[in-house]
């Protein structure tokens, strides 16, 4: 069987039935299910080229202080297995991405926050494992990934709250990615366990920046019933929450506790120092880069899915409440 008969049999031409085999874009769906059924039936298979000892490392959007422990944390492991690191942007630019990294043909992908289906069928045409790290998403059961116990983060945050003695405490959320879901769900648990019914209008919903966060906190605290203490979704939303507090005239903790999400190092910089959920993200981004290589070598995963501990670091910002509720 050669490319030129799939090709008469599907009625495309033979570079139509190459974009597929390369995983190239430019292929409409329909045409390329039919040449790929075409593919299978007769078992052909393109001879593999061997992969350059790089390691791609794709960021959505290469932006944010994160990043740099991301990239610190894979060089490390990629350094000890002898692999180069190359990093790319996606972005808008899904199919031209895809392509440039084929060109470069790397044995092993790693992708931040999210692969969309379109990337990881093109990788796995081409025979490129990939893993996915910080999914913002939930990611189908045979995408390897490595995320953080945000459920728990979230839980552990509420619950040092609680502990001090808040009711009123409200959330600056991010529900629409999988982790600023489980973070919401963590708040919800810890309140119930605490027999506290949750007051609905103190949870609000804003982007993960600073801006977003100020704009949240200052609605909050505008209130006559304001929260004794604030959880935000990441530590940029808390510095929000610190602006927005100084305007209002309010201290911290004094008047409003504060607890983010990420441990960033701006937030033991500021005054008073930050109280936050830690995720290990050099490490996360560490055991990802390690699985992909991994993957790289032909060795099978021991499982799928890795999320490690996010663990409280209490600083200044959380204090008991001038007052009980």
């Amino acid at each position: 069987m050669t490319i030129a008969r799939i090709a008469q049999e599907a009625g495309v031409s033979v570079p139509t039935v190459s974009k597929v085999l390369n995983g190239r874009s430019g292929v409409s769906d329909l045409t390329r299910a039919r040449i790929e059924e075409l593919i299978d039936r007769y078992g052909y298979r393109k001879p593999q080229a061997k992969g350059n000892n790089i390691l791609e490392l794709v960021f959505h959007e290469l932006a944010g202080m994160q990043a740099v422990d991301v990239i610190r944390g894979v060089e490390q492991a990629a350094r000890r297995h002898r692999f180069g690191v190359v990093i790319s942007e996606s972005g808008l630019r899904e199919a031209s991405t895809v392509d440039d990294m084929l060109e470069r043909r790397p044995r092993a992908v790693l992708a931040v926050a999210r692969l969309s289906e379109s990337e990881r069928d093109q990788l796995k045409t081409r025979g490129i494992p990939f893993v996915v790290l910080d999914p913002a998403d939930d990611p189908p059961d045979d995408v390897p990934f490595v995320g953080a116990t945000d459920w728990r983060g979230g839980q552990t945050a509420v619950r040092h709250l609680i502990e001090l003695g808040h009711r009123r405490i409200a959330v600056i959320s991010a529900s629409g990615d999988s982790p600023g879901r489980a973070r919401l769900a963590g708040f919800y648990t810890a309140m119930q366990a605490a027999g506290i019914a949750p007051d609905l209008k103190l949870v609000l919903e804003a982007a993960l920046t600073r801006e977003a966060g100020h704009a949240a906190a200052v609605d909050l605290l505008a209130r006559a019933d304001r929260p004794t203490a604030v959880f935000a979704s990441n530590d940029l939303q808390a510095l929000g929450v610190y602006r927005a507090a100084r305007e209002a005239g309010l201290r911290i903790p004094d008047d409003l506790s504060v607890v983010g999400f990420d441990d960033l190092p701006v937030g033991a910089w500021v005054e008073p120092p930050l109280t936050t959920m830690r995720r290990p993200l050099a490490e996360m981004a560490a055991a990802a880069a390690e699985m992909a290589l991994a993957l790289a070598r032909g060795e099978e995963l021991g499982q799928r899915g890795v999320e490690m501990a996010t663990t409280l670091t209490v600083r200044d910002s959380t204090a008991p409440p001038r007052t009980a509720d």
